[in-house]
């Protein structure tokens, strides 16, 4: 259908939900907005879908939840009886209408007798991963969008691993998404009834207990964490989301004493006032842990994003000031701590990272004689592999994180983990501090070892029908470039992941890319440096991803300028 005709199957329906009506009935004037809201339906991708609250085909509201429930609900049908009582989790975070959207999920899938276990009150999406596990359930479903702006919400699905649904599987779901015609006159069943048969099951305490019992595993050196559990300041915010009762609790468990939640951020608010991206990303949304940690004397900020998949950390510098890390910065430091604590590693100890994460934690694994698998980007790859490798015994799965705040460290939850990951920063700042010296000081003694890697991100934001479509555009002109040196780096090597094709400049030859296709494009540069280009899974964005390494800090930082610059010039001609 084109945007007029579902703008008037919307308009002309008989039992539109009021607010949805009125939300419609304010854009009757705005062609361009109506266009937006009705040109396509949201696109339910292999992570789910994510988008802007409001009416339309496009956008996230009751009867676009219905669709996608819908059609997870045909796909759980199609595995039998036993699928349909083993049942579906579902968790939802503090953004607009997200319970209201857990509910409506439970409905549709009752409709079809399919149980659901949703938890009373808004939960971390780890968590959610966790429920999967622990309660044996055909899979689960998470109401999030992350660390996007309070005007959007998200829908996310795992398997039965506890995992988001791998490529396979959610080409099947896409499937049965897509087969569902109209979004308006999806079956939907009583709340009441529902719970009376049984078939919708409130989930709280029990989940959350056995969540924080696994905690305990997170930490490596208990006893360090009992004889100086007096000598750790931490400030933690969670940014208004979902993290603060699990985090809070797991560093209580740890023995620490000293943990000052920043107050102005511990409420749940989906409008986020407090800061302009609830992104523990951005330094921005440090700026009251920062105020906090000069008040206390901190030794580490730790900051969630509203899902709690995501973990930022911030530490005091030379000019009694906080430091934001990067995530490839924390994650190096994590995985050197890791492996340094085991006793006796694993013959086939394995790191888990994604194309686009620093090879900083590659020469840190391989300085313990770990080996490294690179995965698309997407936490969903790690989680899948490390199904694989509890299958097969190939490999010991013993870190995995990528460069956009997300690590997980054990594998009692198969997606990225802030909670897990707060515990065990507060044990690595904690380790570092016994030995006297901050993290930054330990950071520079990693970068004295293997070597000075620095890493940057771009994004370019392109929003609409047009945006997508320019985005595209940036991508094929980049494949059709030949490009053999930047700056005073040559090309080494070109890999395209859409076609699966590398390219080795020099030889003039070209190789296999063994993983998924994907629409990614990196430049492989010599001595450890390389560009990537790849448009967002979940934004209106297109990401432009660096990484440098050299002898030196400041020639690294050269050579980042120059990749950028490089880029940036060919930006310039396109956009």
């Amino acid at each position: 259908m084109d945007w007029k005709t579902n703008h008037l199957r919307w308009k002309n329906a008989a039992s539109l939900d009021a607010e949805l009506t009125t939300q419609l009935q304010q854009l009757q004037e705005d062609e361009t907005s109506l266009e937006d809201a009705f040109y396509k339906n949201l696109e339910f991708g292999t992570g789910g879908m994510r988008g802007k609250l409001g009416p339309g085909t496009n956008r996230m509201n009751l009867y676009t939840i219905r669709r996608a429930v819908e059609g997870l609900a045909k796909y759980i049908e199609n595995r039998g009886q036993e699928w349909k009582e083993k049942g579906i989790a579902i968790a939802y975070d503090s953004r607009h209408m997200s319970k209201e959207f857990a509910v409506e999920a439970a409905r549709v899938l009752g409709a079809h007798g399919i149980k659901t276990y949703v938890f009373t009150s808004l939960r971390p999406t780890p968590e959610l991963s966790f429920a999967v596990r622990y309660l044996h359930t055909a899979g689960g479903i998470v109401i999030t969008a992350s660390h996007n702006p309070p005007e959007y919400n998200g829908f996310k699905v795992y398997n039965e691993d506890g995992g988001q649904l791998p490529l396979e599987q959610a080409a099947e779901v896409i499937d049965y998404v897509n087969q569902v015609e109209n979004e308006l006159t999806v079956d939907v069943a009583d709340q009441v009834e529902l719970e009376e048969q049984g078939l919708l099951e409130w989930i709280d305490k029990k989940v959350d207990d056995a969540y924080l019992k696994e905690l305990r595993s997170v930490s490596f050196n208990p006893h360090m964490n009992h004889d100086m559990a007096d000598e750790l300041q931490v400030v933690f915010t969670p940014l208004h989301g979902t993290a603060k009762f699990l985090v809070e609790e797991g560093l209580k468990q740890m023995g620490l004493k000293h943990v000052h939640t920043v107050e102005e951020q511990a409420q749940p608010d989906p409008e986020f006032p407090s800061v302009e991206s609830p992104n523990p990303e951005e330094h921005q949304a440090f700026e009251l842990a920062i105020k906090k940690g000069k008040q206390v004397g901190a030794d580490i900020l730790i900051g969630t994003d509203p899902d709690a998949d995501r973990l930022g950390v911030a530490v005091p510098d030379a000019d009694d000031d906080y430091t934001v890390l990067s995530g490839n910065q924390l994650g190096a430091l994590m995985l050197d701590y890791i492996l340094s604590q085991h006793s006796d590693l694993p013959d086939n100890g394995l790191l888990i990272k994604t194309i686009v994460t620093s090879e900083f934690g590659r020469k840190v694994a391989d300085y313990y004689d770990v080996a490294t698998l690179d995965t698309l980007t997407g936490f969903k790859f790690i989680g899948e592999k490390i199904r694989e490798f509890e299958r097969t015994g190939e490999y010991e799965f013993l870190f995995g994180y990528e460069e956009s705040y997300g690590f997980l460290v054990k594998e009692f939850a198969r997606d990225k983990d802030a909670v897990q990951a707060a515990i065990l920063a507060a044990e690595l700042a904690l380790f570092w501090k016994s030995k006297g010296k901050t993290l930054l000081e330990a950071l520079d003694e990693l970068y004295q070892r293997y070597g000075y890697y620095v890493e940057d991100l771009q994004s370019i934001k392109l929003d609409g029908k047009e945006g997508t479509e320019k985005i595209q555009s940036i991508m094929e002109a980049f494949r059709g470039m030949e490009i053999d040196q930047v700056g005073s780096l040559k090309v080494v090597a070109v890999e395209d992941y859409a076609s699966s094709k590398r390219h080795h400049v020099a030889e003039g030859k070209e190789s296999e890319i063994t993983l998924p296709k994907s629409n990614v494009l990196k430049f492989i540069l010599e001595e450890d440096c390389w560009f990537c280009l790849r448009p967002s899974g979940t934004e209106p964005k297109i990401k432009f991803y660096y990484g440098v390494k050299s002898d030196s800090f400041n020639e690294s930082l050269d050579r980042l300028e120059q990749l950028k610059t490089y880029v940036n010039e060919k930006l310039h001609a396109l956009v």
